[in-house]
């Protein structure tokens, strides 16, 4: 294993770095927006549902749009360098919001910068490697991003218990931003000849595989049950778990996905994208109920985070390597833009209905409902997706 990934281009370590860099920044901060909103604004799970569902949905209409144009010029690199940019300048001033609509307008940009980077970066990702490595590639990718994951929320806590306050734990997160953009401009363009000039844009799935839209619909239900992460750290805050204790049940969760996203998405290379998704969601299924009934921030808990890590670590790679595995070459930013659409658009009506399910019942309901989707995507994506005749 250690061997292939050495063998990774230089193109996917750079990124790779760079994802470790942005996350340690932005998960300084991730796991303390839900106590910032509950204890210092004293907003409660319908305003962090809001939030967090407009600033995904905006996110994902700009993966979209900055996929399909990245195709049409050929180039990638500007996209990542303002995408990473955008966001890091935004998330420290969160700290200076002093009610929840300055919290979302932080989002909101942190989210747009996410918006423009994320399918050009993709896309990079999956013509810099051959189809055999895809697998190993993304869950690499994804590694880095979830080992920054947990400096972040490590370095946040040291902070908190060291007596910094909140606000200005927030404004620390700008000096790791300042290393992403530093290396966002190493980046290289990937060797792929644009489109036609005269090819008019696509924006829509017309002339995309059978398959490949087959795959959007079970990924657009696996995403209505999957509401932010953020209602975890809740939810974790709610059976008592307190602030640090909460960062380092996330810091946990992190390090498990670092720590497995690689073997886990390889696996995919050997056993096949669909197999490994399927059981991937399966295993989100049961996750999910286990937080959700949960009596108190016990040791199972924390067993609870770790195991959510495991599914997170099988899922996030195969995920995109299906994406690419699906689709022409000369298209991949489109059709990465158009799975981060899917997969970012509906945490909107998810997020809104699993804060209004944990209002209005019970936080074991609004878990509950995230566990069916999850249950009925993985049966559609074995049924449907994989068993399916390719013209179909």
């Amino acid at each position: 294993m250690i061997r292939d990934v050495r063998s990774l281009p230089h193109t996917v370590w750079l990124l790779a770095a760079i994802s470790l860099v942005n996350d340690a920044a932005s998960d300084m901060i991730y796991p303390l927006v839900p106590l910032y909103l509950a204890s210092v604004l004293m907003a409660g799970p319908k305003a962090l549902g809001l939030i967090e569902g407009l600033a995904e949905a905006a996110s994902s209409l700009l993966k979209l749009f900055a996929g399909v144009l990245a195709d049409r010029s050929g180039r990638t690199r500007a996209w990542v360098v303002a995408g990473y940019g955008l966001a890091g300048f935004a998330r420290p001033l969160i700290g200076l919001a002093t009610s929840w609509p300055g919290v979302l307008a932080c989002r909101f940009a942190d989210r747009i910068g996410k918006g423009l980077r994320s399918a050009p970066r993709d896309a990079l990702i999956g013509l810099s490697v051959e189809p055999r490595q895809r697998g190993l590639a993304f869950g690499f990718h994804r590694a880095m991003d979830n080992l920054g994951a947990v400096i972040g929320p490590l370095a946040a806590a040291a902070l908190l218990a060291a007596g910094v306050e909140l606000r200005t734990v927030f404004l620390l997160s700008i000096v790791p931003a300042l290393l992403v953009l530093v290396l966002a401009l190493k980046v290289p363009e990937p060797e792929r000849a644009p489109l036609p000039s005269k090819a008019p844009m696509r924006w829509t799935l017309a002339g995309m595989p059978p398959a490949f839209r087959r795959y959007l619909f079970a990924l657009g239900l696996f995403t209505l049950g999957n509401s932010s992460n953020m209602f975890l750290l809740l939810r974790a805050n709610e059976l008592g778990a307190g602030a640090t204790r909460t960062t380092l049940m996330w810091a946990l969760f992190s390090f498990v996905a670092a720590v497995l996203s690689t073997p886990l998405s390889a696996l995919s290379d050997r056993r096949g994208r669909a197999d490994t998704l399927a059981m991937a969601w399966f295993a989100y299924a049961l996750a999910y109920l286990a937080i959700g009934f949960l009596p108190s921030a016990d040791w199972a808990l924390w067993l609870a985070f770790a195991g959510y890590g495991v599914v997170t670590a099988a899922l996030e790679g195969t995920e995109k390597a299906l994406v690419a595995d699906l689709v022409p070459r000369e298209r991949s930013g489109t059709a990465f833009g158009w799975y981060n659409l899917v997969a970012g658009i509906l945490l909107l009506p998810a997020s809104l209905l699993f804060g209004w399910l944990w209002s209005a019942l019970s936080p074991g309901a609004a878990f509950a409902f995230g566990s069916a989707c999850a249950l009925l995507a993985a049966v559609l994506l074995k049924t449907w997706v994989a068993r399916a005749p390719a013209d179909s």
